[in-house]
């Protein structure tokens, strides 16, 4: 089985003038699946804009429409698992905001790890048998990430899911979750031209919503929705 990934960020990491970042997105388990949410997503963008009266290519992204509109979106995706993570800024160490690379390196570990947790989440509930999943395919919106750092973040989750890790520290090996995984991809998306990247955007900013108006019990009680909190 292969496992499609789509996700996009809410917020602006920069402690000083921030309390929050979040990626959000969500996980089809198969193509069949990923095909069905797209016309049910595609089917309810059709008629908002239909609504708003614009033009077919206008797109519907958080910072385009209305919280109303917003919630229509977020229910048309009630059934569909979604993962998160909230970096909590005021904790995490000034250090990491001294250099792009370090920001870089911190924003691709809370972002694999959330992957992760949401992956483990699923084993657990027996939604997906990890000894059957051969591939991951990770859809990120795109952002001003440099060429250098994409690569990083596509190593990072080629190393988290495929080969597995190594702590130097306590020599200690932690294998992938995914042992008969064969292929990791990464892409980087416009949003305008990728349908499910606009509807992780949607997801992103409710939880960037909910946690930045302090509802995190509203966050709990997301139908098949795995946040995690960083630091």
């Amino acid at each position: 089985m292969n496992i499609y990934i789509y996700s996009d960020e809410s917020g602006v990491f920069d402690k000083e003038h921030n309390d929050y970042f979040v990626f959000g997105g969500l996980i089809f388990l198969g193509i069949e699946d990923k095909e069905n949410w797209s016309r049910k997503y595609s089917s309810v963008e059709k008629i908002l804009r239909a609504n708003k009266g614009v033009a077919l290519d206008y797109e519907l992204k958080a910072t385009q429409v209305t919280n109303k509109e917003k919630g229509k979106l977020f229910r048309t995706l009630n059934g569909c698992y979604k993962f998160g993570v909230v970096i909590r800024q005021k904790q995490v160490l000034d250090r990491i905001f001294l250099s792009k690379k370090d920001k870089q390196r911190y924003l691709d570990y809370a972002y694999k790890i959330a992957a992760k947790r949401a992956f483990e989440k699923l084993i657990q509930d027996e939604i997906i048998n990890p000894d059957e999943v051969e591939g991951l395919y990770f859809y990120v919106d795109e952002h001003t990430t440099a060429t250098n750092g994409r690569y990083e973040l596509q190593e990072a989750l080629e190393q988290e899911f495929k080969l597995g890790t190594f702590n130097y520290k306590y020599d200690t090996y932690y294998p992938p979750i995914f042992k008969q995984m064969k292929q990791v991809q990464l892409e980087y998306c416009n949003s305008k031209s990728k349908l499910l990247v606009r509807a992780a955007d949607i997801v992103a900013n409710k939880i960037y919503y909910l946690t930045k108006n302090e509802m995190i019990k509203d966050i709990c009680e997301i139908q098949n929705m795995n946040v995690i909190y960083l630091p």
